[in-house]
């Protein structure tokens, strides 16, 4: 008991302290916890043997993930997105599975385990690649959303990976996959007994089972459980069906994993989906940390420094090979310029699946372990280069020609308004605006948005709106007002600080993302700044107020004079506002907003109870009148 708690301790440590850290400095969580095993393991040598019986153990939190994966991939979402998910990421698979298969081949390793190291190693990391997209705000760029769909192949790819890997594996292996426990069970004999095409029955029979406990069974246990309502219970119900479907999986000797996912998919419909989230998410993240920081402290330094130069060499031919087919089908499929090296660079890497993959590979003794020690500390490698990766997209982003994209559009008109950036809020302004018979210039920088507004009957320009040459082109000097409708916080304060220098006159209304970047833009010269929820936060605590006992017109008051005192309130905190200081940690800025908190709260309160009693005095008199 006491050498667990020490080993507990000590991985706790290692995730508090390294995560944070390689998250401040852009490296991701998943490296951080990579990092985090890699020190207290090989390097300092605080766990020795302890490191692969927690991998068993924590492997638990990568069922927990395929189970979430499958609650979020909605079929409908799926079919809509068939084209690039058959296409880009079919092609990618099978183009690299052959070519790291050929590969291995040619290096002198079997059939059995090239097609394995083949699947292996054709899979990127999920965990990496979005954080960083999100990070860095390419999500939505054209090379973000083709990396998305490929990395949504491979996820779904998983799951005949690791249902199809026991027809490679040598006679005998399954009974040692599953430890002496499994074999003394009859199940276990049984299934031992089958051929590998037998097995594979078994795989999707099972399948067929868990679907229809999902549509049948699951779903009604929810319902009965809810009326408890007690959150514990609810929490022991979402444990019980990713533990129970994992326990059954692996009796029948099939992966966990399998079953957790395909369960998922089914209750991705369900009422009862969020609910499942947010019970197992916590024990997810615990547990992928754990199975993080197990590989990083499994692994063997002494292969690193018997080979290094073999090891390096390895890594960057497969990061060079996938990054190649990558490039490749990113040309074939459209992508250009910087979207172009972003879909190579971004998914060069391995991943964590193939953490998992290299385990049940081993197990089933479809790779020796010599082999599997090599091929776990090159896909550890070329996760901890992810970041150099995107480095290099980046400069290489910087020197690609702007030409390779579609030129921007010629401004052909000049009007009075110029909204810049046509998202969501810029749309909406555009149509009332229009609507309202007003003319307006609209830009984006977005094709695909200009083209859809143009495909409504709304005129749209395509190119850069920050740039100072198309702004002058769409009659910057002449317009009366500006709308910065952009995403990107930093493009939308030097837009408007452009704007004002250039022209001192022009009324400019910009979108804010929040508070502080209020104080920004009204450094920067705005004129009116919209907060980006405060509207639609104010009409919601209105319906609040509604029904809560205030009349309609009560609520609508209080709104109005929330909305008001707020706006006011962000002039007055600008002036004790530090641009780069935490706001807790001005001690002006927390003293003079709850100073004005309490002056809010004390006028909002006076002026509704003064509303009161000014409707029951004239209800009194009209008692007074009526009786005269």
């Amino acid at each position: 008991m006491e050498n667990f708690l020490l080993q507990a301790t000590l991985y706790l440590t290692a995730m508090v302290v390294a995560v944070p850290l390689a998250t401040r400095l852009g490296l991701g969580s998943v490296l951080g916890y990579l990092l985090a095993g890699i020190i207290i393991g090989p390097i300092f040598g605080f766990v020795a043997d302890e490191a692969h019986d927690l991998q068993h153990f924590a492997e638990f939190g990568v069922v927990m993930m395929l189970f979430l994966i499958g609650l979020e991939m909605n079929p409908r979402a799926l079919w809509s997105m068939r084209d690039k998910l058959i296409g880009l990421g079919g092609l990618q698979l099978l183009i690299t599975i052959a070519a790291v298969a050929a590969v291995a081949l040619a290096v002198g390793q079997p059939p059995r385990a090239a097609i394995a190291l083949g699947g292996i190693l054709a899979l990127s990391s999920t965990a990496i690649v979005m954080q960083t997209l999100n990070e860095k705000r390419l999500m939505q760029t054209a090379g973000g959303r083709s990396g998305f769909a490929v990395l949504l192949m491979q996820d779904i790819a998983v799951i005949p990976m690791l249902a199809l890997l026991p027809l490679l594996a040598l006679p005998g292996a399954r009974e040692l996959a599953r430890g002496d426990m499994a074999g003394h069970s009859f199940a276990a004999q049984w299934l031992d007994a089958l051929p590998a095409w037998g097995m594979t029955l078994i795989t999707f029979g099972a399948v067929g089972l868990i679907v229809m406990a999902g549509h049948f069974l699951i779903q009604p246990l929810f319902r009965f459980v809810q009326a408890s309502r007690l959150p514990e219970v609810h929490t022991a119900v979402a444990l019980m069906i990713v533990v129970g479907i994992a326990s059954l999986m692996n009796l029948v000797g099939l992966s966990p994993a399998l079953g957790t996912f395909l369960a998922g998919l089914v209750l991705a419909d369900s009422e009862f989906k969020h609910e499942l989230e947010a019970n197992v998410e916590p024990f997810k993240g615990l547990l992928m940390g754990l199975f993080f920081i197990a590989v990083g402290a499994g692994i063997d330094l002494k292969v690193f420094f018997a080979g290094p130069l073999k090891i390096i060499a390895l890594v960057v031919a497969l990061v060079a090979l996938k990054s190649a087919i990558l490039y490749v089908l990113g040309r074939l499929f459209g992508l250009r310029g910087s979207d172009r090296w972003l879909f190579a660079f971004g998914l060069a890497q391995a991943g964590e699946f193939s953490l998992v993959l290299v385990s049940f590979a081993t197990a089933q003794r479809i790779l020796p372990p010599a082999v599997a020690e090599k091929v776990l500390l090159v896909i550890a490698l070329s996760m901890l280069i992810s970041p150099v990766l995107f480095l290099l997209h980046e400069r290489l982003s910087k020197r690609v020609d702007p030409g390779v994209g579609p030129d921007p559009d010629t401004v052909d008109e000049h009007h009075p308004i110029i909204i810049a950036g046509a998202g969501r809020f810029g749309q909406v302004v555009n149509r009332m605006v229009t609507m309202s018979g007003f003319a307006t210039t609209v830009i984006d920088s977005d094709l695909p948005t200009v083209q859809r507004l143009r495909t409504f009957g709304f005129k749209a320009y395509y190119g850069d709106p920050t740039r100072p040459q198309l702004l002058a082109a769409a009659g910057l000097s002449k317009a009366r007002v500006l709308v910065v409708a952009l995403d990107d916080k930093k493009a939308t304060t030097e837009l408007v600080a452009y704007a004002r220098s250039t022209r001192p006159d022009l009324h400019i209304i910009t979108r804010a993302r929040d508070r502080y970047h209020v104080y920004d833009l009204y450094a920067a010269g705005a004129n009116d700044i919209v907060r980006e929820m405060f509207d639609g936060s104010c009409r919601a605590g209105r319906y609040v107020l509604e029904n809560v006992g205030l009349s309609a017109y009560e609520a609508h008051e209080l709104e109005r004079m929330f909305w008001k005192l707020d706006r006011s309130s962000v002039r007055d905190l600008a002036e004790v506002w530090q641009p780069g200081v935490p706001v807790e940690r001005n001690r002006a800025y927390v003293d003079r907003l709850k100073e004005l908190n309490a002056g809010f709260e004390s006028q909002m309160t006076s002026h509704i109870a003064e509303r009161r009693r000014g409707d029951g005095k004239a209800s009194q008199d009209a008692d007074v009148i009526e009786e005269g």
